[in-house]
C-alpha cells in the first residue's frame, strides 16, 4: 500500500468538504448536537471515539459537511438537533455532573425528564448543591465556560469555625491553591454562630477551576461543611426546590452570553 493509500481517509474527508460553504469543524458539530461541550468532544476525537463516514478520525480541526457525511459517535449517528434546550435545575447533592458515569451513579440527567439529549454547563461536584445549567447547544456552553467571557458563580459555603477578616481579604484579593493563585473575588461574611463554631460566607468567582471554591476555604485552614451555587450570572435557582428545574427564558440566556 502506497504512503498516500495510508492516509486516505483523512484525505477523502477533507476533499469531501474543503470547498464547501456548509463545512463546520467536527468537534463543534459534537458539541452543537449536544454530545459534550467542545473541549469534551475534542477529547472524544483524540481518544477513538468519532467516525466519519465510517472511517475513525483523530484529528482536531477536521471538517465535515453534515448534510453528506455521516458522523457517528460511539457507534451511533450523530444528528444535528433543531431544537435548543436550556434548562436551569437545583441540584441535589448526592448526584455527579455528567452525561453518564462509568461508576453507574445518578447523573444529574436522571432528573431532567426529556428525550433531548442534554449536557452539563460546567460542573458541581457530587458534595454540592445548587444552580447547574443543562443544554444541548454546544455552542452556548463554550460561550458560558470559557473563561475570556468570565462569567460570575456565586457559592454559599458553611465552614467550620469563625472566619476573620483578614482570613476574607486574602480570598478576596487571591490565594495560592495547588500550583496557581486565585483571581480576585467577591467574599463577605453571611453568617457567624459563635456556638455551633461555624461560619457562613458568600463567594463569587469567574474561573472554573475544579473545586476551587472548596480548595480557596481550605487555604485559609477552614473545612467545608456545606457548600451551595446560588447564583449563575444573575440567574438564581430562589424559586425552584432542591431537585426542580425550569426552561431559562431568553433574557436569562441573552444575560450569560
Amino acid at each position: 500500500m502506497s504512503k498516500i493509500d495510508f492516509n486516505n481517509s483523512e484525505k477523502n474527508i477533507k476533499e469531501k468538504t474543503i470547498d464547501n460553504k456548509d463545512t463546520i469543524r467536527l468537534q463543534k458539530y459534537l458539541a452543537d448536537c449536544g454530545i459534550a461541550s467542545r473541549r469534551k468532544c475534542e477529547e472524544y476525537i483524540l481518544n477513538k471515539k468519532v467516525k466519519v463516514n465510517g472511517q475513525i478520525t483523530r484529528k482536531l480541526g477536521t471538517k465535515i459537511n453534515p448534510k453528506v457525511d455521516k458522523i457517528e459517535f460511539d457507534g451511533k449517528e450523530v444528528k444535528s438537533q433543531n431544537e435548543k434546550i436550556y434548562i436551569l435545575l437545583n441540584k441535589p447533592i448526592g448526584y455527579v455532573t455528567t452525561a453518564k458515569d462509568q461508576f453507574n451513579r445518578n447523573t444529574v440527567l436522571d432528573l431532567v425528564k426529556t428525550d433531548k439529549r442534554l449536557v452539563p454547563v460546567g460542573r458541581l461536584d457530587m458534595y454540592t448543591s445548587g444552580a447547574l445549567i443543562l443544554t444541548n447547544d454546544g455552542e452556548f456552553v463554550y460561550k458560558v465556560t470559557h473563561p475570556k467571557n468570565e462569567v460570575e458563580k456565586t457559592y454559599n459555603v458553611t465552614v467550620k469555625g469563625i472566619v476573620k477578616n483578614e482570613e476574607i481579604e486574602k480570598l478576596r484579593h487571591g490565594i495560592k491553591i495547588e500550583n496557581y493563585i486565585t483571581k480576585e473575588a467577591k467574599v463577605k461574611i453571611l453568617k457567624i454562630d459563635e456556638e455551633k463554631n461555624i461560619t457562613r460566607i458568600q463567594i463569587t468567582i469567574h474561573e472554573g477551576k475544579n473545586r476551587q471554591v472548596r480548595k480557596m476555604c481550605e487555604a485559609i485552614g477552614k473545612k467545608v461543611l456545606a457548600l451551595h451555587r446560588s447564583k449563575i450570572g444573575e440567574i438564581t435557582v430562589n424559586d425552584l426546590k432542591i431537585g426542580e428545574y425550569r426552561p431559562l427564558s431568553q433574557k436569562e440566556i441573552k444575560s450569560l452570553i
